[in-house]
């Protein structure tokens, strides 16, 4: 998978080798909670977690396919461990959920990967307040869970994008982040702001694969580069800041020769040729769709290459902002952002109830949210173009 991305050694394997010993101490003597881990990420970090012997360690995800894979991955790479290792089908927000928590709720670690996490999300009002309500509120509602049970530190994933957001996603976890610093005087906090991970559920990457097996043209923008970083790598930068990471400290890779901007066209192109095919370029969907009927037999694959012009696309990638202080230091290939316990709770309070009332009345508009997020984020570069990812191919 690294040549996909352009590279050539794994990003953060220095200080995993440096911090090795102390990650298994911590890890061996340890119980764990993992929310949202039946996803790519949580996937990731449960690995990371289970192959160092933890003491207990219950992972909770929606969706109860990806919990049965994680569970076949796990059995089949590592085996089994002598800690508690069990999986939970439920839905963070749920009444069973807070049960599950009541009954038990005896972490040392509680680490949070649930997130929607698609810039396309935004399309319409009501995917929209769902986002709200996972990345925001369902996590202010756990780390309070998290207090209320003497759990010892809460993680949460955060992305870059909520580095001068331009996209309600990425405001969305700005935002979720001014909750934590606020929580964060209650219980010891950190989180990450990373890459896109390559071929993760739901990707761009992860769409080639299915491109292929249904015989369908694979299409992606030639004008947008992104760093990337691969599953593992995910799971390792999510541990290090759960383990390592001080009260509000935000990890994130630091750019270097080894982590490099590159396009998703380029990366399909790598892709192809990996697999003994020559992309062919297209000039519009139409020929697309048609020519992949006959190219793949002459070892070519029809590809659409086009330019971004969708809500909330960013220019360019950026893991912090110059208001921000950083460590760049302590790790090799890993930068902190600093912060202290700054937050408005006036401002988080009238976000709240603003938001509560609109699910109250069961009836909003899009731009009242976006409203909201102009109030909580000055600046907040969002843009409104009218075209969206679900109206192309």
């Amino acid at each position: 998978m690294l040549h996909l991305i352009g590279r050539k050694s794994p990003l953060f394997a220095e200080d995993i080798n440096e911090y090795a010993g102390m990650l298994h101490d911590l890890v061996s003597e340890s119980s764990f909670l993992v929310l949202g881990g039946a996803g790519s990420i949580g996937q990731a970090v449960t690995k990371e977690i289970f192959k160092r012997h933890p003491k207990k360690l219950h992972v909770v995800d929606i969706s109860e396919n990806n919990l049965a894979e994680l569970v076949r991955d796990i059995r089949s790479e590592f085996g089994y461990i002598d800690g508690d290792f069990q999986t939970f089908a439920l839905d963070i927000g749920s009444i069973e959920y807070d049960a599950f928590i009541e009954a038990d709720g005896r972490y040392d670690y509680v680490l949070n990967l649930s997130a929607l996490k698609h810039v396309r999300s935004e399309k319409d009002p009501y995917t929209l307040m769902r986002m709200i309500e996972t990345n925001i509120f369902n996590t202010d509602k756990t780390i309070q869970q998290s207090i209320d049970k003497g759990c010892k530190k809460y993680f949460c994933v955060s992305t870059d994008k909520a580095a001068n957001p331009v996209n309600m996603m990425g405001a969305s976890k700005r935002i979720m982040e001014m909750y934590l610093m606020r929580r964060s005087e209650h219980i010891p906090i950190s989180t990450a702001r990373f890459a896109n991970v390559a071929f993760s559920d739901g990707s761009l990457l992860f769409s080639f694969n299915q491109r292929l097996q249904k015989n369908q043209p694979i299409v992606a923008p030639n004008d947008i580069k992104r760093y990337f970083v691969t599953p593992q790598e995910s799971g390792e930068l999510c541990l290090m800041s759960c383990l390592l990471g001080e009260n509000r400290d935000i990890f994130f890779p630091k750019l270097s020769e080894a982590l490099h901007l590159i396009t998703f066209a380029d990366i399909a192109v790598k892709y192809l040729r990996e697999r003994g095919l020559e992309p062919y370029l297209c000039q519009s969907e139409d020929e697309a769709r048609e020519l992949v009927k006959t190219l793949p037999k002459q070892g070519q694959w029809p590809c659409l290459f086009t330019i971004s012009d969708t809500t909330g696309e960013k220019d360019f990638e950026e893991f912090f902002t110059e208001h921000e202080t950083l460590d760049m230091d302590r790790f090799t290939n890993l930068g902190i952002v600093k912060n202290q316990p700054i937050f408005d709770a006036e401002k988080i309070e009238r976000f709240s109830s603003s938001i509560n009332e609109m699910k109250s009345r069961k009836k909003w508009e899009k731009m009242e949210i976006v409203s909201l997020f102009h109030d909580m984020i000055p600046g907040f570069g969002h843009k409104e173009t009218g075209k969206y990812l679900d109206g192309k191919m």
